[in-house]
């Protein structure tokens, strides 16, 4: 299971990037920083000016991820739902394919999402018309968190890494 994404690398953090609600009126604020070994996903979401999102994308890369058949993240939450999201060149612009989890506040957890959990969406719709996840077209991997729950939050991320049908 190799790792894709370790934030025992000092320079993972800034290989990240916001993109909030301010794109659309709202004031949402986010941003991924490094602590002694991890990545935390950090803000504060608001529901003010029709807001209600923030995320963080990793910026674009080759993941080649054909022959996988998911992903783990290793995270650490505050008890509120996340999504994972993934972009290919498959889906529009704005498009994503996205699978959510929960972990509870406080505790460590390996979240295992297959290939088959992640939809395609479009602004928090889900998209009838698409075509389903290809592993091998992943070119960005992002967090967002999009809970209607305005205030602050905080994820703590280790790293993440690929399954394969053993590990199912």
């Amino acid at each position: 299971m190799p790792r894709l994404i370790d934030f025992q690398d000092l320079g993972e953090a800034a290989r990240w990037r916001p993109i909030n609600d301010d794109v659309m009126g709202g004031v949402s604020e986010s941003e991924m920083r490094a602590e002694p070994g991890i990545g935390v996903f950090t803000g504060s979401l608001s529901l003010d000016n029709g807001g209600g999102f923030a995320s963080v994308r990793r910026e674009p890369q080759d993941y080649r991820l054909a022959g996988h058949t998911g992903l783990r993240i290793e995270v650490r939450g505050d008890g509120r739902r996340y999504q994972l999201r993934l972009r290919t060149h498959r889906l529009f612009d704005g498009a994503a394919y996205r699978a959510f989890f929960q972990p509870p506040a406080g505790q460590w957890q390996r979240v295992t999402l297959s290939w088959q959990t992640f939809e395609p969406v479009f602004r928090g719709r889900v998209l009838e018309d698409a075509p389903p996840l290809a592993p091998e077209d992943i070119q960005q991997i992002g967090l967002l968190i999009a809970d209607r729950r305005a205030g602050p939050f905080r994820l703590e991320i280790a790293g993440l890494e690929t399954l394969d049908n053993a590990e199912n």
